[in-house]
């Protein structure tokens, strides 16, 4: 497998002229990540001389070069590019909170997508879906608004009431279920990103395979 640096042509790569111009940010992110012009492209298999002429744009770097930097100096390519990246919205609006339905359950994310955790408002009604047990990796946290709540982990069933709040593996085996016949309000956090919202408390429901 050849090295970045061996990269053909007299701009290290036939794109090369697509690409915009990098080199200022390339000497601002390996200073924001302490290197050395030396240490930086010895990690990035390049000479010291190759190094200092991406930065000053006498060379465009190729795709491997771009990949290579870019985890040597902690971030992306298209930072690395220059690109703008859409800032998240920090606040959900409650106008903003569309609901879903899943198994009885009624959902609305309180939360942006595409972060480590997930945030919602959950809904349980009375005897939905109290049987299913779920296992999957991550942790849950969840906090009682309105109603009573039975939580099974493992061997041990739990009674949580307003204003109460769990904090658990879920590998270990949970089950949830409201008490009251007037059903549970929750607010519930999970850091199991890739699984549909469906997925994690509800189980599969009638005709898919768990």
């Amino acid at each position: 497998m050849s090295s970045p640096e061996s990269e053909p042509g007299p701009a290290d790569s036939p794109a090369a002229d697509a690409l915009p111009a990098v080199a200022p940010q390339l000497r601002a992110l390996r200073r924001r990540a302490s290197l050395t012009l030396e240490a930086a492209a010895r990690s990035a298999g390049l000479s010291p001389a190759h190094l200092s002429r991406l930065e000053t744009g006498q060379r465009q770097p190729s795709l491997p070069m771009l990949l290579a930097l870019a985890r040597i100096y902690g971030t992306t390519v298209s930072e690395l590019l220059g690109e703008t990246v859409t800032e998240r919205d920090a606040v959900v609006r409650a106008a903003d909170m569309e609901s879903t339905a899943a198994g009885g359950w009624t959902y609305w994310q309180a939360g942006a997508a595409g972060r480590g955790m997930q945030a919602l408002r959950v809904q349980v009604p009375y005897g939905s879906q109290g049987d299913i047990v779920r296992v999957h990796p991550g942790e849950e946290w969840l906090y009682v608004l309105r109603g009573r709540l039975r939580l099974r982990l493992g061997d041990t069933t739990h009674r949580l009431g307003p204003g109460d709040s769990a904090h658990f593996d879920s590998l270990t085996p949970h089950r949830i279920a409201a008490q009251d016949p007037d059903g549970t309000e929750l607010l519930f956090v999970h850091t199991l990103l890739q699984s549909p919202t469906a997925t994690l408390c509800l189980g599969p429901t009638p005709g898919e395979t768990p």
